[in-house]
């Protein structure tokens, strides 16, 4: 629904859609609660413009199938150099798969900025370092769930995939971030507790990053029994001033959306779209998250059926494809990766 910083080309920064603005959205539909895909409404004077494309086929009643968006490019991506390269893949593999298959305007922020130093010539290991102010935005962590779906149960084995994959665009809490990422997914997949789920993905993240700070101070609002708005207007107060695609602020939103959903599936993005920022990176890194804690039965129809099983993507040689046929082709990867 929003217009993301991840939409925007690098040299962009833009802003996102707060959470004030999105609740006004919500008020102008009548929707007190995320239950179901938002309906379009006609822009108004405080409303920012939608995504790029206008969000075409995201709204209820124009889905059809899911539409291509760069969060998906990148677990599908990640999918195929899983199979070229298995579990030994290195950063230069990325590099070269990034070059191969992604169409360059359809990359932004410090992806963008490390294509275009690998074109010009800088090794891979250096690209993420090179005229890249992105380099600890989101970018990595909306890349990071593939790493958590072929290492089930085993959250610091997700994020070392993840972190080499990270560190081709990203540092520090960049690379951090991706690290909790896939090792929330990694984890979700086996836990029967939330809260497991949550101090395992933490323990991947250095204590002494800004990051780490960030979810602590989260966890440690959710314990003292603050509310929901409370801990969302807190993460504002103290993470506001970085980038609406910054990893730190977003990853605070998305763990107050996983906390105080409380395993509910649909309660738990319904609260991180409504936090605002980079919306649809954080509802589907929720969603992942949820989706593989609750199983797919569980998930309501009024999210799937309308993507029919459809997904599309920007990657040169799978531009559309089943959710059955990557789901079969991931699990297939399951004993490579667990060797």
């Amino acid at each position: 629904m929003a217009r993301q910083g991840c939409w925007l080309p690098a040299g962009e920064t833009g802003r996102g859609w707060s959470w004030p603005q999105i609740e006004r959205y919500l008020a102008r539909a009548g929707i007190e609660t995320v239950e179901d895909y938002l309906p379009r409404l006609d822009p108004d004077a405080e409303q920012p413009p939608f995504n790029a494309g206008g969000a075409v086929g995201t709204f209820r009643g124009e889905i059809d199938g899911m539409a291509r968006d760069d969060d998906i490019d990148y677990t599908i991506l990640a999918l195929t150099l899983a199979e070229q390269h298995g579990a030994s893949f290195t950063t230069e593999d990325v590099a070269a798969a990034w070059l191969r298959t992604l169409p360059y305007h359809q990359v932004f922020t410090a992806e963008r900025a490390a294509m275009r130093n690998l074109v010009d010539g800088v090794p891979a290991r250096g690209a993420a370092r090179v005229r890249n102010p992105y380099r600890e935005w989101i970018g990595a962590l909306i890349r990071a769930d593939f790493w958590g779906y072929v290492k089930p149960g085993d959250p610091s084995a997700a994020a070392a995939l993840a972190e080499r994959d990270a560190r081709l665009s990203h540092t520090a809490n960049g690379i951090h971030g991706a690290r909790w990422a896939a090792a929330l997914v990694a984890s979700a997949l086996v836990a029967r507790d939330l809260r497991e789920v949550v101090d395992r993905a933490r323990a991947v993240v250095p204590d002494r990053s800004r990051l780490a700070g960030a979810l602590d101070a989260v966890a440690g609002w959710h314990g003292a029994g603050w509310t929901f708005p409370q801990a969302r207007d807190a993460v504002v107060e103290e993470y506001g001033h970085y980038s609406d695609v910054h990893t730190i602020n977003n990853a605070a939103m998305i763990l107050v959306a996983i906390l105080w959903g409380a395993g509910d599936f649909t309660s738990s993005i319904g609260l991180v779209v409504r936090c605002g920022w980079d919306t649809d990176s954080n509802g589907a890194t929720v969603g992942s998250v949820l989706g593989a804690f609750v199983g797919r039965d569980e998930i309501p129809r009024v999210w799937a059926d309308p993507l029919r099983g459809d997904v599309r993507s920007a990657v040169f040689g799978e531009t559309r494809n089943s959710l059955d046929s990557l789901a079969e082709r991931t699990l297939a990867l399951l004993p490579e990766f667990a060797a």
